[in-house]
């Protein structure tokens, strides 16, 4: 049969994906996608593979087991090779799975199963001497693994002797318990160091420690679920496998159940997608396995997994939230993709905030509206998706989306227009994309914000995939939003939203260079945040005004001039200064710039509305003042914003004066 040129392609951009994002995950424990992602996309190629066989090479995806291990670690060769599973998403595949083993068997022959839970962990192969450990492996490739012997003593829960002197080589699973996992992060957060994601990737990486004692520190668990090899031979079934494990001292999960038929099979499981979420660990779905030995025997293997065997998943994560708002943003071409801006919530382990609506047919095929409860479903797609609207949760006050005629991010005059024979509108101002990645390049350089990690090429793929569109958005990224970009690795995101945090406050000098002025570079604006020490002043500033500050000349400030009265640079800061906050407003060299207020003791207390109290200690010692964190008879003056405290009555016992915040402006002044 003649393939397909589209179907050839896809297939291509299958393999190559999916090679990149199983060498992340499975060799170096990096995540940019879900793994029900990486499923589904293993499951298309599984598909188009199964209808085209003569596609099918030794390299592909489908072939093998998994990535190559790490150098860190001494290289043990596995005597038995190491196997993973086929995986089922539907009812619909169980029973084709059933169909395929009888058909193989005989049509008429009767088949029991045994299921047992799929932990989400990272798989261990332990091999015994005389019933005494003697290595232990991870699966690496499925023919070398890594030697981890040492840190897999620390687990208490896998027995250095077994209860019996055989010798024996079985298959587990490592894991971390969510209580455990709950209280590393939470000595995390008490340290201010980025959390774990979940808690597979803390087992796993753990695991590849090269100091045991951090290992032991984890405390991680360990199921162990199948007899490799045994001298004298395995039992007859795989239901008395796990019990004869269990004898010998293995952890067996003790949720495994023989089932008559296939139907059994999928009730077990639809009884445990209810009940998952009860245990200590996390369950991602349920292996399923020919009961009988022998019958496994004649099923035997493909060249990647085993006929006998099956991984039935659990259905996606789905979730509910509200939408907050609907927004346009600008891709690279220039159209215009509606996004959904949400209310930040968990799903398939990680903090979503956003959702893409696709175009205008996508949003009336919805009838999503601004104020919607929707449900918000992270499954086999790269980016989180809304299902459905719950439209009875409506309370009258949602607000129906409009595509406008102008949108701010398209540049020029802002005009849009629907494409020819499209669902979709686009900006009409052809170049506004590259003029609004070069201004975003230099709002998070080092002359501006300084954001450490987030680079031109990061910047780029960020609005390519309509995650920001104005300089505000990038305060607003979430950890979800970040994971399923590619090449955005756990740690990196960790790292890349601390620094995003960290430039939320900024002097004014780069808060100025940020914005991209026309003709204002970085001496100008350290120019304007001396002269008129505040945003404020600048933003009201006559022409004659700026043109009288030393530097300035009548070009340069009829631009400044005119920036500040732009309505779209206006409604811009609005959306910044509810993000950021403007540090310091003049540019301090040496020591003070004056000694007006040399000698005199303060104390802040309360919120203040016109500035930071790290704004107003830096206006004070400025002037030579000095901060004191407690009130007493030497305290000239007590700064009071909103909610005071006690520091207000101390003070009025001991005779401080008080200022309030206009009266501390004035005193500035």
């Amino acid at each position: 049969m003649k393939v397909n040129e589209d179907i050839l392609e896809r297939l291509n951009k299958l393999k190559k994906t999916i090679n990149y994002h199983r060498y992340l995950y499975h060799v170096l424990d990096k995540q940019e996608i879900s793994e029900e992602a990486l499923d589904s996309l293993k499951n298309e190629l599984y598909k188009i593979e199964q209808e085209y066989p003569e596609l099918i090479t030794l390299d592909s995806p489908t072939q093998r087991v998994a990535g190559e291990p790490l150098k860190e670690f001494k290289k043990i060769v596995h005597k038995i090779p190491q196997w993973s599973f086929n995986d089922a998403f539907t009812e619909e595949d169980i029973f084709d799975f059933d169909a395929r083993v009888k058909r193989f068997l005989g049509e008429n022959k009767k088949v029991i199963y045994t299921c047992e839970l799929k932990i989400d962990g990272l798989k261990v192969v332990l091999e015994y001497k005389n019933g005494i450990l003697k290595t232990a492996a991870t699966r690496g490739n499925g023919k070398v693994g890594e030697d981890v012997t040492t840190n897999i003593k620390t687990i208490e829960s896998i027995p250095l002797r077994l209860n019996k002197d055989t010798d024996i080589i079985v298959e587990g699973e490592v894991w971390m318990g969510k209580k455990v996992f709950e209280s590393l992060n939470k000595e995390k957060s008490k340290n201010k160091e980025a959390l774990f994601a979940n808690p597979r990737n803390v087992a796993a990486g753990t695991i590849r420690q090269l100091d045991s004692r951090i290992v032991a520190q984890r405390k991680l668990d360990c199921f162990i679920y199948d007899i490799a090899r045994l001298e004298g031979g395995v039992p007859g079934e795989q239901f008395k496998e796990l019990e004869l494990l269990g004898e010998l001292g293995f952890k067996v999960n003790k949720h495994f159940k023989y089932c008559k038929d296939i139907q059994e099979v999928i009730n077990f499981w639809k009884d445990w997608q209810k009940k998952k979420d009860k245990e200590d660990y996390w369950i991602d779905g349920v292996v399923i396995k020919v009961n009988e030995k022998e019958l496994q025997d004649k099923l035997g293997y493909t060249g990647k997994a085993p006929r006998f065997a099956i991984a039935f998943k659990f259905p996606a994560e789905q979730v509910t939230t509200v939408v907050e708002d609907i927004v346009l943003q600008v891709g690279r071409t220039g159209v215009l993709t509606p996004v959904a801006h949400l209310k930040p919530v968990s799903v398939a382990v990680s903090v979503v905030s956003r959702a893409t609506l696709h175009n205008e047919d996508e949003i009336k095929r919805l009838d999503v509206r601004i104020g919607d409860t929707v449900v918000l479903q992270k499954a086999g797609d790269v980016i989180p998706q809304i299902v459905s609207v719950l439209k009875e949760m409506r309370i009258g006050k949602e607000k129906v989306f409009k595509f406008p005629a102008f949108v701010e991010a398209c540049g020029g005059d802002g005009r849009i227009e629907k494409i020819p024979g499209q669902v979709a509108y686009r900006c009409v101002n052809k170049n506004s994309f590259e003029q609004q990645k070069r201004k975003f390049h230099h709002f998070v350089s080092k002359k501006a914000y300084d954001i450490d990690g987030l680079g031109p090429s990061i910047i780029d793929v960020l609005l390519e995939e309509n995650l920001i569109s104005s300089f505000d958005d990038i305060f607003s990224l979430k950890k979800g939003d970040l994971l399923v970009l590619p090449r955005f690795a756990e740690k990196s995101v960790d790292n890349l939203l601390e620094a995003i945090e960290n430039a939320r406050k900024v002097d004014l000098a780069k808060f100025l260079v940020g914005l991209s002025i026309d003709q204002v570079g970085e001496e100008t604006t350290i120019d304007l945040a001396n002269h008129f020490g505040s945003l404020e002043k600048i933003k009201n500033a006559s022409l004659e005004e700026l043109e009288s500050v030393y530097g300035i000349g009548d070009v340069v400030a009829k631009s400044i001039y005119d920036w500040f009265r732009n309505e779209k640079n206006q409604h811009l800061l609005e959306r910044l200064l509810r993000e950021v906050k403007i540090r310091s407003n003049r540019v301090i060299e040496g020591s003070a710039t004056g000694n007006k207020l040399k000698g005199k003791k303060f104390v802040l207390t309360g919120t203040m509305e016109k500035m930071t109290r790290d704004e107003a200690k830096d206006k004070i010692r400025a002037l030579g003042g000095s901060i004191s964190g407690a009130i007493s008879k030497s305290i000239d003056f007590l700064v009071v914003g909103d909610n005071p405290g006690s520091k207000l009555d101390k003070a009025t016992e001991l005779g401080v004066e008080v200022l309030d915040e206009e009266e501390f402006l004035k005193l500035l002044e």
